[in-house]
This record gives structure tokens, C-alpha cells and sequence, in this order.
């Protein structure tokens, strides 16, 4: 029995006057002086005593501490070179800053981010160290697919990019039938407040060729298998494709060996799918259609939150892309 439950039932076992009995109600409504007085006293200080210490633990066990929570953001910012009118990236550049930030997420993965882009993030997110490089040179031409991470949290202990090919180490190459270089950049974090290892990638799937989304995702399967070192993993970015197609299924399915099973994020949370659920609006807020857009996690971690933030201000979007979020729970299957 509880210690203060226990004191309370021991002065109800004490044996009452007829007078104590009836003016049992007086002594909760005002503590008059009566011989019960000393006995609740003592009750309220223990229950006081209780709460100041801490959580209680069974005897054996060890004080259980609440699991560390990641919050975690896939963003395609749209290219700042586009030629987009009223939508260029003069116009929006605040607001993709304020649709970070009004997140605050722990790790933040990009799409078509430019040299120009990445500096202006840089600067309008100052806690957050950055990784990434463009795609055509490895240096700083063509798009990135740059990672941020809250500086205080996490300690860098690798990175690096690649690029989705048949030569993957070789800066600005393509195979199969893609339009485009893509890449991969990663980064191994050790997140100092779960004291775990995480390997986060974001990535960018080509917009047009269908064998190379395929040959993308068993590349990346492959890939991450190499580097993950024990880590958990987050994979994060625009896929364009959707989930009845070949790359989703292959990146969420069974793990053969010893590559983790990854979980779409979002379906976690939304188990039925509905017909709102684009991610690519073109800047006109459309929400009918299906994701491109996709954070995938391994089972070191519980979905807590997964959501598509249609954030817009005055009608004004920050992106032909909708960012997604997920809330992960470190250790908590």
C-alpha cells in the first residue's frame, strides 16, 4: 500500500467518539482542531514529499525516463532559378524560412535547393549545422539534396553523397533512362539526447524516367545497408512516385539479411488512405491526389505524429510542394 494511502487508512482504523464522528464533515470542509488534525497533516506532507521526489518505482526496477522525441521534416523548396512570376524565390524565401521553423525540426532534409538556397538557409536557420553538395560537381553546381541538423543535438560523425547510378561515386553521372544526375546525401548523427545513432538520407528520384526510380531504390537499399554502422534510419524525399508503384514497395518491404525494415511515416498514422493526400500542388494548393513526397524510418522508432503541412499565408504557398513531418519516439516498438 502507498505510504500516504496507508497513514490516511491508518486514522480511519483508530477507534471515534461519538462526538469525532460528528464533526467528522467540519474537519475536510475547514480542519477544524480536532485529534484528527495532526494525522492528515502528516498525510498531505508525505503525499507532498512524494510528488517532489519524483516518479515512483517499484522496488528493483529502475526509474523509467521518457523516450526522446525527433522531430523530422522532408522539404522540396522548388529551384530558385525557376522562372515562377509572382512564385519566385524572392517572393517565398521568408516563408519557406517560416514554414521551417514554425516545425522546428530536429533534422530537416531538402530538395532542389541551390548554391544560393542553401546559403540563404544556412543563415536563416543558425542552429543547424548543414551537409550536402550539388549534384553536377560534387562541389556547388546543380541541385542539392542538403541535410540540417540542430547543432546542440547531434554530433557528425560522417557524411557524405552519392549519386543514383550505375557509378555512384562518380559526380554528376547517370544511368538507365534518367533525365537527370540525382543523389543521395547522408549523414551519421549521434543524437546526444537519446544517446542512439542515426543515419538520415534525402534524396530525389528522377521526374521522368521510370526504370531509374526503380534502379534508385534498390541502389539506395543497397547503399544504406553499407553505411547504417548499427545506426537507425530516416529516409526522406520526393520520390515522384506514388505508393502503388515499384520503388515504394521496394524501399517498405521485408529486409532480407540484415537491412532494416523501413516504415512509411504517414500511413503509420493514417492507416486508410484518402483522396487528399498530394504532396506536389504546383502552388495552387491542390490536395487531391497521392504522395510523392515520403519520410521512411526503421523500427528503432515509434511514429508519434505524420503529417502533410499545408502551411500558406494569404494564399501564397512557399513551394509547388507541400513539406511532410514525422514525429518519431526513440525505443519505443
Amino acid at each position: 500500500m502507498p505510504i500516504a494511502t496507508y497513514a490516511i487508512a491508518c486514522d480511519r482504523q483508530r477507534p471515534q467518539s461519538p462526538e469525532e464522528r460528528r464533526r467528522r464533515p467540519e474537519m475536510f470542509g475547514r480542519f477544524a482542531n480536532t485529534s484528527r488534525r495532526p494525522l492528515l497533516t502528516a498525510a498531505i506532507v508525505t503525499v507532498a514529499a512524494i510528488a517532489a521526489s519524483g516518479p515512483i518505482t517499484v522496488r528493483g526496477e529502475e526509474p523509467r525516463e521518457k523516450p526522446a522525441r525527433l522531430h523530422v521534416m522532408s522539404f522540396n523548396i522548388r529551384y530558385g532559378s525557376a522562372n515562377d512570376g509572382a512564385n519566385s524565390w524572392s517572393a517565398r524565401q521568408t516563408l519557406v524560412k517560416t514554414t521551417i521553423t514554425r516545425f522546428d525540426p530536429d533534422v530537416l532534409g531538402c530538395q532542389e535547393v541551390l548554391d544560393f538556397q542553401a546559403d540563404a538557409l544556412k543563415k536563416a536557420l543558425p542552429g543547424y549545422e548543414f551537409v550536402g553538395v550539388g549534384r553536377t560537381d560534387g562541389r556547388r553546381e546543380g541541385e542539392f539534396s542538403p541535410i540540417y541538423f540542430k547543432r546542440d543535438r547531434f554530433e557528425l560523425l560522417a557524411s557524405g553523397t552519392f549519386w543514383l547510378s550505375e557509378t555512384p561515386d562518380r559526380a554528376g553521372s547517370k544511368s538507365w533512362d534518367s533525365a537527370l544526375p540525382r543523389i543521395v546525401t547522408w549523414a551519421r548523427l549521434r543524437d546526444r539526447k537519446a544517446d542512439c545513432k542515426l543515419l538520415f538520407c534525402s534524396t530525389h528520384f528522377d521526374h521522368r524516367g521510370k526504370q531509374a526510380r526503380e534502379q534508385s531504390a534498390s541502389l539506395l537499399r543497397e547503399r544504406v545497408r553499407q553505411l547504417a554502422d548499427g545506426a537507425a534510419l530516416v529516409v526522406a524525399g520526393d520520390f515522384n512516385c506514388t505508393e502503388d508503384d515499384a520503388p515504394y514497395r521496394a524501399l517498405v518491404a521485408d529486409s532480407p539479411g540484415d537491412f532494416a525494415k523501413l516504415i512509411d511515416t504517414y500511413r503509420s498514422v493514417h492507416a486508410q488512405r484518402a483522396a487528399n493526400e498530394a504532396t506536389f500542388h504546383n502552388f495552387l494548393g491542390e490536395e487531391r491526389g497521392s504522395r510523392i513526397d515520403w519520410i521512411l524510418c526503421s523500427e528503432e522508432f515509434g511514429v508519434r505524429a505524420a503529417e502533410i503541412d499545408r502551411f500558406q499565408r494569404d494564399g501564397r504557398f512557399p513551394s509547388d510542394h507541400f513539406p511532410v513531418t514525422a514525429v518519431l519516439e526513440w525505443n519505443a516498438r
